[in-house]
């Protein structure tokens, strides 16, 4: 029997990589009386990209399992992999009386309008997502301002990059993603006008073989730098500039890190785990409201650009040495962000 205190009990990674299809027949026959017993005290992770990404969902999994701990109320972390199925698991559990369900990216977004008004005393959270027209009282969206945290690698960049040439390698070609190279654009070219920036998309955040093709090319025609914004594809993108020492690269997590401690010189960090973590706290509190939509930037903990502490140690010295001066110039600009006397332009057209 699956113990209530949550999936620690039990086989993490198989009840994590339940399929869609399971979690719409599987799920709902076998889980459902024991999110019965527990009404109101259920909170529940539906994630739509698959966890070991060393991303987004590792963070929020274990961010999840740590405010589990704290606040004693029961979680489960769902994979819902199928978007034809979303509807069935966010129906699932609103009918077993999930307290909070908490999901990502703009693909849930119909399926939160569908049922959300349904299940009006369940708190539906979606990261990642744009604002509700008209909102909905117990729906809340969270955005983040990721692009200021390129445009910060896009300086970074400039001062690093040997070639002049420094490269984009994003998911999926969309307005976030799109305003991400923009920002990583002006920020080289603000330091660096001569410089040359160039995007491309893999057609899918998890595809590291993909990834790595793309970058191999990159960095074969003379690109030296490649800020990722790609989730699991970024894996393949690191695996590149390992081939090879003076290859450049700024990702996402700091479980990035090891992948490739010559490599991996920073990160645009947003730490969906973070906010996880905030959102559900504010969540399971008296004073939580609804009907909102929440941006996330620079200076809340959730999105910074953060040299990698591995690089500092493993990396070329050289480029060590290069990569102390130009963090010295982004903490100038980040400040000038922060005060508003630099302001980055967010503009999703390619």
């Amino acid at each position: 029997m699956i113990q209530k205190t949550g999936i620690s009990a039990m086989n993490r990674r198989s009840f994590l990589q339940i399929g869609a299809g399971a979690a719409a027949l599987g799920f709902a026959a076998s889980i459902v009386p024991e999110f019965a017993m527990a009404a109101g005290g259920l909170v529940a992770l539906v994630h739509t990209q698959a966890a070991g990404d060393n991303g987004p969902v590792d963070q929020m999994i274990a961010k999840l399992k740590q405010l589990s701990e704290e606040k004693g109320f029961e979680y489960r972390a769902i994979y819902a992999q199928d978007p034809a199925t979303y509807e069935t698991v966010f129906r699932t559990l609103g009918d077993a009386g999930a307290a909070i369900i908490v999901s990502t990216f703009n693909e849930v977004a119909e399926p939160f309008k569908a049922l959300a008004p349904s299940y009006p005393d369940t708190k539906w959270i979606q990261l990642f997502g744009d604002a509700f027209e008209p909102p909905i009282p117990n729906v809340v969206t969270v955005s983040y301002d990721y692009y200021l945290g390129c445009y910060l690698s896009g300086v970074f960049a400039a001062r690093m990059s040997t070639t002049g040439k420094i490269g984009f390698i994003g998911g999926v070609s969309i307005p976030p993603l799109n305003a991400d190279f923009n920002a990583l654009k002006a920020g080289v070219l603000s330091v660096r006008p001569d410089a040359t920036v160039t995007a491309a998309f893999a057609g899918s955040f998890q595809d590291p073989a993909k990834g790595q093709e793309i970058a191999t090319q990159m960095y074969n025609d003379g690109i030296d730098y490649i800020q990722t914004d790609a989730a699991a594809t970024d894996g393949g993108i690191i695996a590149a500039a390992n081939e090879k020492e003076g290859r450049m690269v700024s990702c996402l997590a700091p479980a990035q890190y090891a992948l490739g401690p010559k490599s991996v010189i920073a990160i645009v960090g947003l730490d969906f785990g973070v906010s996880l973590y905030n959102e559900v706290s504010k969540a399971v509190g008296p004073e939580w409201k609804g009907g909102m939509h929440e941006h996330t930037g620079l200076g809340t903990g959730v999105i910074d650009f953060i040299p990698s502490p591995v690089f500092v140690e493993q990396g070329p010295a050289d480029l060590v040495a290069k990569a102390k001066e130009a963090a010295a110039e982004v903490d100038k600009v980040r400040a000038g962000i922060l005060d508003g006397s630099v302001q980055v332009p967010f503009n999703t057209a390619l």
